[in-house]
């Protein structure tokens, strides 16, 4: 049977107002809760990348460069030209450098940084023994997304028997924060982490390219 109210009397009724309410803010209690789990997954992937790239800086600062060996020959080489004669302090000069990123770096030398195996094309498991790499730090990190750049220190001098010192920066690019639920609702899937780059000095350091 059809409750016959007047208008006054349906605009005082107030059963199913907490209803209502609660419908209303449930979502919104829930995008809270979830932007908030979500910040902090992504403060996790921010945490990862750095360290990654503070151990493949490392890493790389004690292999053979990444770049092509021609090219870093000529950019950086060791017979003294006149009026530089062997022996004499290397000139500091930071813009001669020579940077790589992804494809473009030695394939050999880079997957040994990104994937701990030069023979590897993506993250192995990590065995006993072997050898990490920066993905096993951060899995989303991959080869393709490494950039290289050597810069001139100053240091050293020229006719060095080890080569060139040499100052070294590591960053990663293209990649973005992996956002679930704020990603797909806000659009927020696209968001790139900083680059972060982390430079190291070559300096007596040794390559480890016949153990690595």
């Amino acid at each position: 049977m059809v409750d016959r109210r007047t208008p006054f009397s349906f605009w005082r009724d107030d059963r199913g107002v907490s209803l209502t309410e609660g419908l209303i803010t449930f979502p919104l209690v829930l995008l809270v809760f979830a932007a908030f789990v979500e910040f902090g997954y992504a403060m996790s992937q921010w945490n990862q990348t750095v360290k990654a790239l503070q151990y493949g800086a490392r890493l790389a600062a004690v292999s053979d460069p990444l770049v092509d060996m021609d090219d870093f020959t000529d950019t950086f080489p060791t017979d003294a030209d006149d009026p530089l004669n062997n022996g004499d302090a290397a000139p500091n000069d930071a813009t001669i450098s020579l940077s790589c990123s992804g494809s473009a770096c030695d394939v050999a030398s880079l997957n040994r940084i990104a994937y701990g195996s030069s023979e590897a094309d993506d993250c192995p498991v990590l065995a006993a023994g072997a050898h990490a790499g920066m993905c096993h730090i951060n899995p989303r990190i991959k080869a393709a997304n490494i950039a290289v750049t050597y810069q001139r220190s100053g240091l050293g001098y020229w006719g060095r028997p080890d080569g060139p010192v040499l100052t070294m920066r590591l960053e990663v690019q293209n990649i973005t924060f992996d956002l679930p639920v704020l990603g797909g609702l806000l659009g927020l899937d696209d968001v790139v982490i900083p680059a972060h780059p982390v430079t190291i000095t070559t300096e007596d350091l040794k390559t480890c390219k016949t153990t690595c």
